[in-house]
């Protein structure tokens, strides 16, 4: 071996080297594709889809596009009961009622969504579902009152426009309230 021939020896190996990282590095760009693909990916999710946030447009919420389709039920439920009044026991004696309260309009948007087979009060909603936040929907409850957040909407009969149920932007205290969810929501 003549010593003119080393740096050609040496350009070779980084050569190489570069080629196979270069291969290695798409190997595991086409690895990681599927398992970013979120919710309706057909790979295995290792990663979460990013939580969606619904939009408010004129009262009526809009879900949105990666919400899972019993999510987009419960905001098709909740909003057509959004211009209902508020009516005490509203909801519970049956689904289409002339007006709903709180943990009524709650019973109603999620039986929308096939979570719920009978309405609760809120005194029922503190044992439904699974403690804590959920990723999409939660019900927050107390003995007196229950409301819920959808996709980063409030669905509540205080605090928002009207008499009865509506959707807001804004979030209100959760002191004393229970914390549930539905599992995989």
């Amino acid at each position: 071996m003549h010593t003119h021939d080393k740096p050609h020896l040496g350009y070779r190996r980084i050569r190489s080297t570069l080629a196979l990282a270069a291969a290695a590095a798409l190997v595991a760009v086409a690895v990681a594709a599927p398992a970013q693909a979120g919710n309706g990916g057909t790979g295995t999710s290792v990663t979460k889809a990013p939580r969606g946030h619904a939009k408010l447009v004129h009262g009526k919420a809009i879900p949105p596009s990666n919400a899972p389709r019993k999510v987009v039920k419960v905001i098709r439920a909740a909003n057509q009961i959004r211009n209902k009044p508020y009516r005490w026991g509203g909801g519970h004696g049956r689904w289409n009622d002339s007006g709903y309260d709180c943990s009524g309009a709650v019973s109603y948007a999620l039986h929308g969504g096939r979570l719920l087979r009978a309405p609760l009060d809120s005194s029922g909603f503190m044992h439904w579902g699974r403690r804590g936040k959920g990723r999409w929907i939660t019900v927050y409850t107390n003995p007196g009152h229950a409301f819920m957040v959808v996709a980063g909407l409030r669905f509540d009969t205080s605090q928002t426009a009207g008499n009865g149920p509506g959707w807001s932007k804004r979030m209100v205290s959760k002191r004393g309230y229970r914390v549930r969810h539905k599992a995989h929501l």
